[in-house]
């Protein structure tokens, strides 16, 4: 019988994954089903450019996966049961069970409210497609004069707010940041950061909290009221609660924790890749929620998942670090700060137009690695274990 191998979600991770298991497994050893919640895989990074009416090319999972043999199902994850080693699903038939003898948990994230009172009522985010094309709507009925706040001076933060302000000049834009303006980067970096704001007319709340948003705006710990008829809040992200029901070993924030191959400490027979997964960085520190993250720990899954079913010692290890941070800084100009292994920002920086450029090039890139799975060379190993067998060894 097949080795029945379950992708759950079809972002960056999940989808990498799920391309390069088809280029590693033979089809008549393996069965891989990837399950998502769209029929379509998003280009998170874009969401910004979809908040402000830009279009974006749709990459249909059953046309990126066609001849691979993966098979795409289009369902919303409820539940997973690691013990029975099943995984409950709801679609437009109805609830449904998909059993698996490998799995890749690849939820992924949505924006944090972080406890913050009236986040969940009155705020926007651009954490996927539906809450980016929410958050269009808004803005394309705002008359010329309304004003938009940004809560969160990250990379997601300062993306959203310049992408906004340079799309709708008449608008008034402001942004909040719990610390200094850019305060990870260059002092170089952060001077063209400050004059990118100053141009495109942002005005800019440095160490500033937010204890509460409402319908007219954002009320700040100290008691100041920034009004807004549209708050966007982007101040990091949480993992889907799913992982924390099961009995899963899980961190504090409730991502998998993970050994270096991306399999789970507490279930060898599931592995997490992606935001969902709590993975150790270079000097020890745990990877960030990113793509820049997300696709290398897919990189490793699969190839380990591999090499342990195929019967291979040795095995490539993917890069687990970081080399630059991409800052799109509206749609002509940008920031890239490179960084250490450890993601410490260099001296060095890219910025302006030909920022924007390499920024263009790597969304470009990441997509295309998506869309195109098996245009590699492709070399299908078969498992040299029955289900039963490769399970034992798994264990």
């Amino acid at each position: 019988m097949k080795h029945r191998i379950v992708v759950l979600g079809a972002g960056y991770a999940g989808a990498t994954a799920a391309g390069r298991l088809a280029r590693r497994l033979h089809p008549d050893d393996t069965e891989i089903t990837v399950v998502n919640a769209e029929p379509d895989f998003v280009e998170r990074v874009r969401m910004h450019q979809l908040a402000t009416g830009q279009g974006l090319k749709r990459h249909e999972l059953s046309t990126v996966y066609e001849g691979t043999g993966v098979r795409v199902r289009v369902a919303r994850v409820t539940a997973v049961d690691v013990d029975r080693r099943t995984v409950a699903l709801v679609d437009e038939n109805g609830a449904d069970e998909l059993a698996y003898d490998t799995l890749v948990y690849a939820l992924g994230s949505a924006a944090a409210d972080h406890g913050v009172a009236g986040v969940a009522e009155h705020a926007y985010d651009i954490s996927g497609r539906a809450s980016a094309l929410r958050l269009r709507d808004r803005l394309a009925h705002l008359d010329a004069g309304a004003t938009v706040l940004v809560v969160g001076g990250g990379l997601t933060g300062l993306e959203a707010v310049t992408e906004i302000a340079e799309a709708r000049p008449d608008l008034d834009v402001a942004l909040a940041t719990r610390g200094g303006l850019g305060d990870w980067l260059t002092p170089k970096a952060r001077q063209h950061l400050r004059g990118v704001c100053d141009r495109l007319g942002i005005t800019v709340h440095e160490h500033t909290d937010i204890a509460r948003v409402d319908g007219t705006g954002a009320v700040t710990a100290d008691g100041r009221v920034l009004p807004a008829e549209v708050t966007v809040w982007t101040t990091g992200f949480a993992v889907h609660p799913i992982a924390a029901a099961t009995t899963l070993t899980v961190a504090d924030t409730g991502q998998i924790v993970v050994d270096d191959t991306m399999r789970s400490v507490s279930h060898p027979e599931v592995y997490a890749v992606g935001d969902a997964g709590l993975a150790q960085g270079p000097g020890g520190k745990p990877l960030r929620m990113s793509c820049a993250s997300g696709v290398p720990m897919a990189w490793q899954a699969a190839d380990a998942i591999a090499a342990r079913l195929t019967g291979q010692r040795r095995y490539a290890k993917a890069p687990l670090r970081y080399f630059n941070q991409c800052i799109s800084l509206g749609r002509r100009d940008g920031i890239i700060q490179y960084v250490t292994a450890d993601d410490r920002a260099k001296p060095s920086f890219l910025a302006g137009r030909l920022a924007a450029r390499y920024k263009e090039v790597v969304c470009k890139g990441a997509a295309w690695g998506v869309a195109h799975p098996v245009l590699y060379p492709v070399r299908r190993r078969r498992i040299v274990a029955t289900r039963t067998e490769t399970v034992a060894t798994l264990s």
